[in-house]
């Protein structure tokens, strides 16, 4: 072949290589943002990745832009690995016409996602993108509905990762909103549907960018992002961490890595971590790092809806799913946000085979009108329907309180849970003992007058409930809790427990799919 072929090849490489051109490349890192090769480069083994349609140009020929075209079109997409394991990328270009989103950046992506669907690969995308191209019109609307569809027919069938590093905004977001988890950087990462400017001039309301959809706002008020980084380099590193914990598909279990933590570690604190008085607070973190290999945790939207905990940490080596509810914050109850967080994530555990793990400790349902109208019941029927619909081996351990409807959503043996345990201290009941002896012996404390003999009586019958139900050993008699368990020995009762259910076979009925309340 001659060698001129083979140089123009080179230089047309070098050419895609450089997207918008240099002065563009430079304005991106002037921002503090990294170029789209630069940041699917720091995602992926050293080397791995493969590009596809590098030479792709748009068909555009409105408003002159026949004359003005980059080779790759505003997106480089490929394959590649990490940590060995094959994943397929794609990466909005900035430097080319914003990373406007054309009929030709759409076609590259969804052949990437095609192609990720065919063999069984997770997908991620690297969002920065001033949105649908405006002189494509149609086209770019079309576009993106071809990718909100693949979005939609991949979901539970590979994992779906989104990685906002720049603009994303309009019709764009529906695509991350579709995925699995959604990362955000501090700076220059934003979500939403309307601009600032729109908000202004429809509803008159003066609010920043940051205000509107920044990384603070989606991670700690709306739930949209599951994850926060400080800066791009950060959240990649994260990104690879994340995979880590999840299969490549719906067809394989969940990842196992060589454990070197003794399966039968004892950790003689946790017998003393829950305080005597029921109304104390502790930090249930504690144990969960307590009992998971290494003490490695990642934890899933640690900053919405703190009260409930969701997190991937390892068992003898086996990727897990955690859910567990936070004592230190409002006393651990459910509330909408709560019931939402903790039920997509009991449902991705158990589209990808990932055993869970629910540690309980909840003394109800949030009450007042603001949950009421906020649609509580629903809400908390979704992690209801997430935990009775799942399959994967599930383990429960009672830690303390365990109340009513809340007893009953934490994944309680009725709702298909594998193996239910509690430590000595739980209280498995329909209510705690002072709301129970205030419903119970109303009339009887209605009668007495004197304010220390009716103060005398409730202390009594409180205590008296107490000792009746507010423990684990009706529960147990009754076949509710399979073993009252020393806190100490946490780790290898769960961890025997996930490798008798390692072959668990267990299949819902027949349907089209469910109905799960939204």
């Amino acid at each position: 072949m001659a060698t001129d072929k083979i140089q123009n090849l080179i230089e047309l490489r070098e050419k895609a290589r450089l997207g918008g051109g240099q002065k563009r490349i430079d304005s991106q890192h002037s921002k503090g943002k990294l170029t789209a090769r630069e940041r699917i480069e720091m995602l992926l083994d050293e080397g791995s990745f493969e590009e596809m349609d590098m030479f792709v140009t748009h068909r555009c020929t409105n408003f002159g832009m026949d004359k003005d075209k980059f080779l790759g079109d505003g997106v480089v997409v490929g394959q590649g690995t990490i940590d060995g394991r094959l994943v397929f990328v794609f990466a909005q270009d900035f430097t080319v016409f914003g990373g406007s989103l054309s009929e030709t950046v759409a076609l590259k992506i969804c052949h990437v996602m095609d192609k990720a669907m065919k063999v069984g690969a997770p997908i991620i995308g690297i969002n920065d993108s001033g949105g649908a191209r405006i002189q494509e019109g149609p086209n770019a609307l079309a576009g993106y509905a071809e990718i909100f569809e693949r979005n939609i027919l991949a979901s539970g069938v590979v994992p779906q990762i989104s990685l906002i590093f720049g603009p994303c905004a309009g019709g764009a977001v529906y695509s991350p909103a579709l995925t699995d988890f959604i990362m955000m950087t501090e700076e220059n990462s934003y979500m939403f549907i309307t601009g600032p400017k729109v908000v202004k001039s429809v509803t008159g309301e003066s609010v920043s960018v940051d205000e509107l959809g920044g990384a603070a706002v989606h991670s700690t008020k709306t739930g949209v992002a599951h994850l926060r980084a400080e800066n791009e380099q950060e959240g990649l590193a994260t990104i690879r961490r994340l995979m880590s914990f999840i299969p490549q598909n719906n067809m394989e279990n969940a990842p196992v890595v060589p454990c070197n933590d003794p399966v039968d570690r004892l950790d003689d604190a946790l017998n003393t971590l829950v305080p005597d008085n029921p109304n104390k607070p502790y930090d249930m973190k504690e144990i969960i790092t307590s009992i998971v290999d290494n003490n490695d945790v990642l934890e899933i939207q640690p900053e919405f809806a703190p009260n409930i905990i969701c997190a991937f940490g390892r068992f003898n080596g086996v990727s897990t799913g955690i859910i567990a509810n936070q004592p230190s914050c409002l006393a651990g109850v459910l509330d909408c946000d709560a019931s939402r967080k903790a039920a997509r994530f009991v449902r991705f555990c158990d589209a990808f085979n990932i055993p869970i793990l629910t540690l309980v400790d909840v003394p109800g349902f949030l009450p007042g009108t603001g949950q009421e109208y906020s649609g509580i019941i629903v809400h908390g029927a979704k992690l209801m329907f997430a935990y009775g619909e799942a399959t994967v081996p599930k383990v429960t351990v009672t830690i303390r309180k365990s109340y009513g409807g809340s007893h009953i959503v934490m994944s309680c043996k009725q709702l298909r849970g594998d193996f239910n345990y509690a430590w000595p201290g739980a209280e498995i009941a329909v209510m705690g003992p002072s709301g129970a002896v205030e419903v119970l012996q109303a009339k009887a404390i209605a009668a007495i007058e004197d304010k220390e003999e009716r103060a005398k009586f409730i202390a009594e019958k409180e205590a008296e409930y107490r000792d009746k139900f507010a423990n684990p050993y009706q529960a147990a008699s009754m076949g509710y809790i399979d073993d009252v368990i020393e806190p100490r020995n946490t780790r290898f009762r769960v961890i025997r427990a996930f490798e008798s259910l390692k072959n668990k076979r267990l299949t819902n009925p027949l349907k089209k799919h469910s109905n799960i309340p939204l």
